[in-house]
């Protein structure tokens, strides 16, 4: 899925810049290659350690990363600024069965179904719907994901972001798209974000024709909720903003318990040109719900 992404950033700046030579240059990072929990490797920054080291280093120019696995608690290398978002693509969680399953539905599955996920926030939030049912590490990239549950079908369904199989041109094995009141999505779901170094401005400008100012908006109230939650990677937080055309800003958070059984919920707006403020207002009003006890009760 990361060269997809790759590929499609690459041709989208051929398509703003014609004529523009653009290099892919593969990184597999140490989270690609660990199949433990991530907690135990440094958390989600082990996406992307090695990747802002090249950048630093010189040895590429730009990095493409999910926004949803930039941590909240890692400042980005001195001298780099994510130049552009990309327009936000689909938000939602999935549920994927192995080929030849008889189910279709989580609804469907008896109680005692393993569902496949090594996302806290996913497992906290499908134990607090369905209590009944058993929730398994499931890690690798998506096509891997994939393979291994059809041939050896070690757990009864995976849950998957709908973007990801969108991306590797997989949408087909999407069998249930979970409602947002089911599955609220991570920080910063279904965004692509392009980095570079601050100093490198012919780059920095060749990125920003990408950026969609809505996104990068949404973008930035949802990551400043994450910042004053000061959550680890083992913290079941979910995030998302929405705005009408000329609305003002809705953002949505929570935070659970790993088992879904106890849960601060706030939702609060403010203007488009507020957005890092509301953000803060939500982490706060969450903190004032318990947010804070329940993140620092978690091992990480």
């Amino acid at each position: 899925m990361a060269m997809a992404q790759a590929v499609h950033v690459s041709e989208r700046l051929r398509a703003a810049a014609p004529g523009l030579d653009v290099e892919i240059v593969g990184i597999e990072t140490s989270g690609d290659r660990w199949r433990g929990a991530l907690a135990d490797l440094g958390g989600k920054g082990t996406f992307l350690k090695e990747i802002e080291r090249a950048l630093v280093d010189g040895a590429i120019d730009a990095a493409v990363h999910c926004v949803k696995d930039v941590p909240g608690d890692v400042p980005a290398p001195e001298g780099t600024e994510f130049a552009g978002y990309l327009a936000r693509d689909d938000v939602h969680d999935v549920v994927v069965f192995p080929e030849g399953s008889a189910h279709r539905t989580l609804a469907g599955l008896p109680a005692g179904a393993t569902i496949g996920t090594s996302a806290v926030r996913r497992a906290a939030q499908l134990l607090r719907h369905r209590p009944d049912l058993r929730v398994e590490p499931f890690r690798g990239n998506v096509n891997s994901r994939l393979a291994r549950l059809d041939a050896e079908r070690p757990v009864d369904a995976v849950i998957l972001a709908r973007a990801g199989l969108d991306r590797i041109g997989r949408a087909d094995r999407a069998a249930e798209t979970l409602p947002l009141d089911v599955m609220c999505p991570a920080v910063g779901a279904g965004v692509l974000g392009l980095q570079c170094r601050t100093a490198d401005t012919g780059v920095a400008d060749l990125l920003r024709a990408l950026d969609d100012p809505a996104t990068r908006t949404r973008v930035a109230a949802e990551r400043a909720m994450l910042r004053g939650l000061r959550g680890h990677c083992n913290s079941p937080i979910a995030g998302h903003c929405t705005a009408t055309a000329d609305g003002p800003l809705s953002l949505l958070g929570m935070v659970f318990t790993p088992d879904g059984g106890e849960l601060a919920r706030v939702r609060a707006s403010d203007e488009p040109g507020r957005a890092e403020e509301l953000g803060a207002y939500v982490a706060d009003a969450l903190a004032g719900k318990g947010a804070h006890r329940i993140i620092e009760a978690i091992p990480h």
